[in-house]
């Protein structure tokens, strides 16, 4: 188990990123993930387990837990840094006006990564967002994340997120996780 001052550490760079993501600081907080990032979010889908009485299952292993299958986002760092040069460019209809967000996390446990370096924190997090008038949009979810010390400072390296939503009443996906 780690350490309570590396937890700290982790919890204090969670929160960090939290707070540039509410104030549009979307340049520092790509500065947060490593090159080779990757970046993966997908929702629950209902399965009846093989056991369950409520239906009849006809072939097990026919309905495989792949939830690659549904990505909502799979993404690079290239892929986030164009996503946030697009915000610049004043095309970017969905984010005019700017979403106003609010990024609440916790639950946040730390384990050791599997190589030297590296760790894994786990946390729940809800992402409030406002535009306009009348649009409020929440997501509520899990994170994974896989944390790589880059010259002495931590950086994301993945990011595995898995909302508790089954159908995003939002009308898009323009904020970030």
């Amino acid at each position: 188990m780690p350490d309570a001052d590396l937890i700290r550490e982790v919890e204090q760079f969670l929160y960090r990123e939290a707070r540039l993501l509410d104030e549009r600081r979307f340049r520092e907080w790509l500065d947060l993930f490593t090159d080779d990032l990757r970046y993966f979010m997908v929702n629950r889908s209902n399965r009846y387990p093989p056991a369950s009485k409520a239906i009849a299952v006809l072939d097990p292993s026919a309905a495989p837990d792949r939830e690659d299958e549904r990505a909502i986002l799979d993404e690079s760092k290239e892929t986030l840094a164009a996503r946030v040069a697009r915000l610049d460019t004043g095309m970017a209809w969905a984010e005019d006006p700017p979403s106003r967000s609010r990024h609440l996390i916790a639950n946040i446990e730390v384990e050791p990564g599997a190589a030297e370096g590296e760790v894994e924190a786990c946390c729940n997090f809800i992402v409030y967002r406002s535009r306009g008038e009348r649009e409020e949009d929440f997501y509520v979810g899990a994170r994974r994340d896989l944390l790589r010390r880059v010259g002495g400072a931590w950086r994301i390296a993945r990011r595995r997120l898995v909302l508790d939503q089954n159908v995003l009443s939002a009308k898009n996906v323009s904020v970030f996780f």
